[in-house]
Parts: structure tokens; sequence; C-alpha cells
């Protein structure tokens, strides 16, 4: 069964219930104001209609004549009746006016009557409507009892009437609210069935959004979730053909950079193995060959196992690590490497932080050998160690021809290089920025790369420091500088 039904069926019978629960309380409380209406013209004749009943109301007889008149406003077909003690009727008479229709309905009495100052209702003989009966004490005394009936004819029929109207009023009311009901809840679920629709639609493309989208109402905050979980998987699915299409360019790259030496590999094997009276000169070739291959495919390999070890959140050693002393020592090797260059290392402040010594240093090393390669020789580097607010900052600065803008989004690709052509025995494989990037990620901090002032290339490491400063060997803060020139 559809929503819309349910609360069709859960709407209209408690609709249905309350306005009957109405009707019934309007029609016995107007039957009881009624009745208490009649009571009292019964409280205000009764002693009339006993002073006439004992000859009192026109002196008249005991007994009573129709015919005469009385003190009182007494209505018309009222009746009144005195009992004796033992039952015997003493008098009776049903008073008629000129005017007045008459009845031959009389009222039934019970077998005994209750004490005096008694209200009850009863039957009407011949079928007639009922009567109101008041039973008090008799003037004439010696336990007699007076009885005055009024009829209820007029407020049968005024109850008669308003059952009639009720039913009448009350069917069309029911009917109208079932209608309205039904376009109501039928208005209001329509933004549910656009919802359901564009779901399904969303099925095939993600972009579509549910409407209305809206905190002020129910049916808004529902369609703002749905939009938000439309929003969420599209961006999972975009995050995954991403992944896939970096994981196909990973593994075409990876099997690319592993075939050059294994294809080198091979060939020399090839050749031993065809030409066994080789010189003993090209057998130590090929061999050394084979063997430098074979470290190539190793530095490789270890690479590539780092950093899939780094993508699957693998813990890193932690300790302090002072990296006033990895500056220093990247810069020495650099100029270790090339004696040519100009290596500066300026230490401004000595800080310390928590990781992985080892893996920092590749960081350093690997961002000092890319900034050796990419520039020209000659060309001086500079690596600055200092403090911004609660993080440590290492910049590596090159003043070489800098990074292409189209190619800056993209150092820290694996496998990424800017000039293609470059040969791959000078240029390595292409994951020393790759390694830095997720390195620097793991100690939770982020590196990034912009233009030197007065062109050049300026790589920014930004880690979260001990704010613990190491002392400088002089006993003070200063900063230091170690400059060094090929002689």
């Amino acid at each position: 069964m559809s929503l819309r039904r349910r609360l069709l069926v859960t709407l209209a019978p408690l609709f249905i219930a309350g306005l009957i629960a109405v009707d019934v309380a309007t029609y016995l409380s107007l039957r009881s104001f009624l009745v208490s209406k009649v009571d009292e013209q019964i409280v205000l004749v009764h002693r009339s209609v006993d002073g006439y009943l004992l000859g009192q109301g026109g002196g008249g007889d005991f007994g009573g004549r129709p015919g005469l008149s009385l003190t009182g406003d007494v209505p018309p077909t009222t009746y009144g009746e005195i009992i004796s003690p033992n039952g015997a009727v003493l008098a009776q008479h049903q008073f008629s006016f000129p005017g007045a229709a008459d009845t031959s309905s009389k009222p039934v009495l019970p077998a005994s009557l209750p004490q005096p100052q008694t209200f009850l209702t009863v039957a009407g003989s011949n079928g007639g409507s009922g009567y109101r009966l008041y039973v008090d004490a008799s003037g004439a005394g010696q336990g007699d009892l007076l009885v005055v009936a009024l009829p209820l004819t007029d407020t049968a029929a005024t109850l008669s009437q308003l059952l009639i109207l009720e039913l009448i009023a009350g069917g069309a009311i029911t009917m109208v609210i079932l209608v309205a009901t039904w376009l109501i809840v039928r208005r209001g679920l329509r933004p549910l069935e656009r919802m359901g629709h564009t779901a399904r639609v969303a099925a095939t493309d993600l972009s579509r959004r549910v409407e209305p989208e809206t905190e002020s109402t129910e049916v808004g905050r529902l369609g703002l979730a749905i939009n938000t979980m439309l929003s969420q998987l599209e961006a999972a699915f975009a995050e995954r053909a991403a992944n896939e299409q970096r994981l196909r360019h990973f593994v075409s790259d990876a099997s690319h950079e592993l075939r050059t030496p294994l294809t080198s590999m091979r060939g020399y094997a090839e050749l031993l193995r065809r030409n066994p009276t080789m010189t003993e000169d090209d057998v130590m070739l090929a061999t050394r060959r084979i063997e430098e291959e074979a470290q190539r495919m190793g530095v490789l390999v270890d690479d590539l196992l780092l950093l899939a070890r780094l993508d699957q959140g693998r813990p890193l050693d932690s300790a302090a690590v002072d990296l006033g002393a990895i500056v220093t020592d990247a810069c020495a090797d650099a100029r270790a490497t090339d004696p040519e260059r100009v290596v500066t290392a300026r230490v401004d402040a000595p800080v310390q932080v928590i990781g992985d010594e080892m893996r920092l240093r590749q960081v350093l090393g690997n961002l000092v050998r890319n900034a050796l390669v990419h520039t020209p020789s000659g060309t001086s580097i500079e690596v600055v160690l200092g403090a911004d607010g609660a993080s440590a900052v290492i910049e590596v600065v090159d003043h070489g021809p800098g990074i292409a803008a189209d190619h800056a989004h993209r150092i820290f690709e694996r496998f990424h290089r800017s000039d293609p052509g470059r040969s791959r025995d000078q240029g390595g494989s292409g994951l020393g920025l790759s390694i830095a990037a997720a390195v620097v990620e793991a100690h939770g901090g982020r590196i990034r790369v912009h233009e030197t002032p007065g062109g050049g290339a300026t790589f920014r490491i930004e880690l979260p420091a001990d704010l613990t400063r190491t002392p400088s060997p002089a006993g003070g803060e200063a900063a230091t500088d170690v400059d060094s020139a090929a002689a």
C-alpha cells in the first residue's frame, strides 16, 4: 500500500471517530439541557397542580374538573395524579387548554413510586412520547404522593431534528474532509515523488539534484540530505575513477621503468650465452652492466615499496630529530657530489621535530639532488631552516630555470618528468619528489613549490615542530651560514 493510501486510511477513521464523538457529546448535552428545562417547569407548576387536584385551583370538588382555571402557568398536556400510600389513585387530571392539542396518552407509572422530590423518565401509553415525571409529597398530608408529568414531545422533536442535521452535516463534512485530505496528502507527497524520480535518474547521472532543498521543512531537509549523499557519491565515484586512472598510469610507468633495465639485462645475458668465446674484458663489461641494471631495478623496487607502505598508512619511527643536523649533512653531501656548486646551509633557528630521521634525511636528500640535476652547473643552491609559528620550515632554493607553470601542479606525481625526453640515467625514475611528498604528509606536514624571486624554484616543507629549541654550539640561537665553493 502506498504512503498516500496509508495516510488516508489512518487519518480518515480518526477524523470520523472524532466527528462522531463531537456529535454524540452535542446530542447528550442538548438532551440534558432540554430535560433540565422540563424539570424546572415541573417544579414551578407542581404545587398549582396539587392545589387543583385537591379542589383548591378553582373551588371545585376534590377530584377537580376539566376547564377550571389555575393560578399557575401549567403547560398543556400536563398530567397530575395523587396516590395514597396503599397505591390507590385519589385524583388525576390531564390539563388541556383552548388551542392545545389533545392527547389520550398518559405516563406509564412504575409499580412502586420513588421517594418524594425525585425525577424520572417514563414511557407514554398508546405509543405516545415519553414523560418527565416528578414525585413529591401531596399537600393533603397522610402520606399521599403527588405525581406531576410533562410530555417530552418537544424535546424528542428537537433531538430528532438535531440527529438528522448531524447525520447530514457529518456525512457532508466527512466527504469534504476525505477529498481535501487526499488532495493535501497528494500535494504534500509530490516532492517525494519528484525525489524518487530524480533518485532513479541519478543511478546513471550523479550530477542530478532533487528539489526542494531547504532546512525549513521536513521534505526540504530530506532533499538536502539526498543532495548531500549524491554529492558524496559523485565525489567518491570521481575519486575512484581518478584513482583508477592514476593506477593505470602508475602501472604503465612502473612497467616502462622496469622494462628498460630488464631489456638491458636480457640482452647482455643473451650475448654471454651466444658468444662463449668472448674476451675476458667483454665478459666483465657484460657482467658489470647486468649488475648495474639489477641495482637500478633494486632502487626502483625499494622506492615503490616505500610508497606502498606510506599509502597504507604504516607508522614511521618516532623520535626527536634535529633538523639542523639534517640540513647541514644534506648540504655537505651535495658539495661532495658536485664540488663545482655553491651550496649554502642556513639555520635561522635550530628546531626539533618528532619523526623518522632516516625518512626526513631522504626527503631533504631528494630535494637537494633534484636541484642539482635540474639546474645548470654552477647554479647556487640554498637550504634554509627556520620556524613559522608552531611549524618547522625547510626551504630548498635554487636559481635555475624554474618549473613551467603547466608542470608545477603535477610535480609531486609519481613518475612525472617535466622533461620527458631527458635521460633516465640522469633524471632517475621520477619517484623522488613523490616519496618526499608522501613522507612529509605522513609526518603531518605539507610540501609546496613556488617560484624563486629572480628565477628558479623553491621547495618549502612545513612540519609540526617541537618548540623546544635545540641550543646552538655557541650557546645562542644566532643564524649559522656554511658556504662552500670548489677551489
